[in-house]
Order: C-alpha cells, then sequence, then structure tokens
C-alpha cells in the first residue's frame, strides 16, 4: 500500500515488545512536555509511553468502544483514535507494534460516532446528518446514511455481526436545553426533569435502512450492543444516578425490554455500565449507598445472578474495564470533588478479584492530570498494555502503560 505522506513514526521499542531497554525514573506530568516519550512512572516502577505525537490533540475511544483492529500480515494491532487540531478533527490509526500513525479520514469541524468494525476492517462515524464508513486498509469511504429532517440522530454503537449501528433520538426541546446549558452541571437534570421522548433505533450498515425500537419519556442513553449476540441492545435510563433503575436490555428482534438491575436501597447508585467481551455478564460501577461503599458489579444476563467486588474510596474509578481473558480489571482512577471524594485517587489501576473484593495495584500517577478529561482505560488487544488518554503534558495525548513492572 502506498505511504500516506503524512505518516509519522515515533521512535522507540515497539508497545508490545517484551524487552525494555533501561528507561529515566519520572514523576509523571513533572515536567510539559515530559523530555522523552517514554518513561518508568517513579511512584509505581511501571513503564509509560506517549504513543501519539505531539502537535494537536489526541483522544483514544470511550471505555467501552473497542478502538481495536487486528494485524494483517506481520503489521501490528491497530488501534484508532481522534485527532483535533487548528484545522478540525479526523481519525487516524497507530500500529501498536511500529508506532506508525496515518490519517485516517480528512477533517471536519465536528465528528463523531467513534465505532469500529472489526470484522469489516472499516471505521464508523459522523458527521451533521451524515453517517461514513471509511475502511482501514484502502482508505476508501462511502456514505452509510443520511437522517431525514423530522429524526436528527446520533450514532452510538454497533451489533455483533456488524450489520446494525445503533443509537438514541433526542427531541429538538431536548436538543434546546443542551443548547442553552452547554455544562453537564446545568443541563443534566433539566434533561431528566424534563421527561421528554426518545427513542432507540438501528441503521442497517448496507443500504442505510432506519428502524425505530422504542420510545419512552425516560432520558434513554448510554446505548450498547452486545459484543455476541447481534440483536441484544443496552441502554440506560440517564439521570441522577440514585433516582433512577438504570440498565436495561431490548431484543431488536421482538422488542422485549427488561431490567437488569433493580434498586434495593435509597441512594443506591449504578452505572458506567459495560458488556463482558462474552456478552454474558454486564458490569457496573456501583455504590450501596451513593459515596459509602464501592463494588464493581456484573449481572449473569441468563441468571440473574450478582457478582460484587468490593474497592476503597481511593480507589473508585470514574470507569472500569475488563482485561480481554476476563481475569483482571482495570480503572482510570477519580479526583477529589467526583462522587467518591476520594483524597488520593488519581492512578491508574490493575485491579486483581481476590475473593469479594478487588486487589489494586497503581500503574500511573495522574497528581498531575485534569480529570475533566475522562482518562478512559483500554486493555491492549494482547492483555499486556493499559491504554489511556491524559492532558499532563499539556495537551490531550494517548498513552500506554505495560501492567508488568518494568526491570530494577
Amino acid at each position: 500500500m502506498k505511504t500516506h505522506p503524512f505518516i509519522t513514526v515515533l521512535s522507540g521499542l515497539a508497545l508490545l515488545s517484551t524487552g525494555a531497554l533501561a528507561q529515566a525514573k519520572l514523576v509523571t506530568g513533572a515536567q510539559t512536555p515530559m523530555p522523552a516519550a517514554e518513561w518508568i512512572d517513579q511512584d509505581t516502577g511501571h513503564r509509560v509511553m506517549r504513543l501519539t505525537p505531539l502537535g494537536g490533540n489526541n483522544n483514544s475511544f470511550y471505555f467501552h468502544n473497542k478502538p481495536f483492529l487486528a494485524a494483517k500480515g506481520s503489521d501490528g494491532d491497530q488501534m484508532v483514535f481522534y485527532h483535533s487540531d487548528a484545522q478540525g478533527k479526523q481519525l487516524r490509526t497507530i500500529n501498536l507494534k511500529t508506532r506508525a500513525v496515518q490519517p485516517l479520514t480528512r477533517y471536519f469541524q465536528k465528528m463523531s460516532g467513534e465505532i469500529v468494525a472489526p470484522k469489516r476492517r472499516e471505521v464508523f462515524y459522523q458527521t451533521g446528518d451524515s453517517v461514513y464508513a471509511t475502511h482501514v486498509d484502502t482508505r476508501k469511504t462511502r456514505l452509510v446514511f443520511v437522517f431525514p429532517q423530522d429524526f436528527r440522530a446520533s450514532i452510538t454503537t454497533l451489533n455483533a455481526d456488524e450489520t446494525q449501528l445503533g443509537g438514541a433520538w433526542a427531541s429538538d426541546a431536548e436538543k434546546e436545553i443542551s443548547r442553552q446549558y452547554p455544562e453537564k452541571k446545568d443541563y443534566f437534570r433539566r434533561i431528566y426533569e424534563s421527561k421528554l421522548p426518545r427513542t432507540l433505533f438501528t441503521v442497517s450498515t448496507e443500504g442505510g435502512q432506519l428502524s425505530k425500537l422504542f420510545t419512552d419519556t425516560a432520558w434513554l442513553n448510554h446505548v450498547q450492543f452486545s459484543p455476541t449476540d447481534p440483536k441484544l441492545l443496552m441502554f440506560c435510563h440517564e439521570g441522577p444516578w440514585e433516582l433512577v433503575d438504570r440498565i436495561w436490555t431490548i431484543d431488536t428482534k421482538t422488542k422485549a425490554v427488561k431490567l437488569v438491575h433493580k434498586r434495593t436501597m435509597d441512594r443506591e447508585i449504578f452505572g458506567h455500565e459495560w458488556f463482558a467481551p462474552d456478552g454474558k455478564t454486564i458490569w457496573f460501577d456501583h455504590q450501596l449507598p451513593r459515596g459509602a461503599t464501592f463494588f464493581v458489579t456484573g449481572t449473569n444476563l441468563k441468571t440473574g445472578k450478582e457478582k460484587k467486588y468490593e474497592l476503597t474510596r481511593d480507589e473508585w474509578s470514574v470507569h472500569y474495564t475488563i482485561s480481554p481473558d476476563q481475569k483482571t480489571f482495570a480503572g482510570d482512577g477519580g479526583y477529589p470533588s467526583s462522587v467518591a471524594h476520594s483524597p488520593n485517587g488519581q492512578w491508574i489501576y490493575l485491579f486483581r478479584p481476590n475473593g469479594d473484593k478487588f486487589k489494586a495495584e497503581k500503574l500511573v500517577n495522574l497528581a498531575k492530570h485534569n480529570y475533566h478529561l475522562e482518562p478512559n482505560v483500554h486493555f491492549s488487544p494482547d492483555g499486556k498494555w493499559l491504554i489511556f488518554r491524559a492532558n499532563f503534558e499539556g495537551e490531550n495525548q494517548v498513552y500506554a502503560v505495560e501492567i508488568a513492572k518494568a526491570a530494577s
């Protein structure tokens, strides 16, 4: 394939290599920018590297949107990410073996969607009312769908057989609330209390057929397809977590709606839900009650049985995730003004189940990171690294930390 003229190759070791040259031990974020693209976190002993090149803001995907595509031939696995600069916003790819970065799309002023189709080797995204798909290997782009004037909505997820995109439509009245009150602290309760209609929908990835699934005056949000069942769509009732039974599923064929977890006490909260890789469990942040005791809980979708892992206040994280082999978890930590009010929670964490609790290991000190940008951790495809975004170098950049400790 012809090399793109904007290709950038970062110097240093391949991300997935097992050997490591001696690295300097540094306080993460102590210098802006850091003196090198790789260092050993002085507080944890783990190797950290910046994956994305300086110059503009680079952001990895939201915690439950998988950004990876498998390697082809001798190439490394690919990760898709967002790049923004004065020209606008575009999607780029990074080869996790060579760390070569290439533009995937042209620049847009606004772009959303962040959906990777690993089987099709396409990336779906949206600008305005139009949904596109770009092939990662050929860079060929096709128009998938244009939302009609009376149903302007946004895609957020792709089903397991990659035939249906999904999302939720919001009314013009709700969009006006968001326009007038752009800060979450101002719009969040207003939208919840407005009880305006929302509609779940799917759009076919070939032919662009729109299907409306379900409408409710609850604030339907956080829409995710199962990674294994093409018909199963998860969504939430958004709003103050202590006031809602949040997590639901819908069968896109039968339209049957089911509650996943029922609140059991006053001020119980749960959310930031995601599917396990095998699709059998939905995991979520769980507090019994809010701000008192902290768990990561999973509900088995077949039996309804739940498994809770307790963690400390400082270990509470904005978002959690689970490894590809489902043996370990990770979290992106929290900040003092977050729901846990953790005085020392600004870390990237690895969690190992130990009975009914998590045994936590700190991987990166994020004391210099501003949590207005949520780190949103992802396990690398081989499970050996955690990938996250941070702003401790001044710009938003994408980083990886090695789960194994660096050689002393």
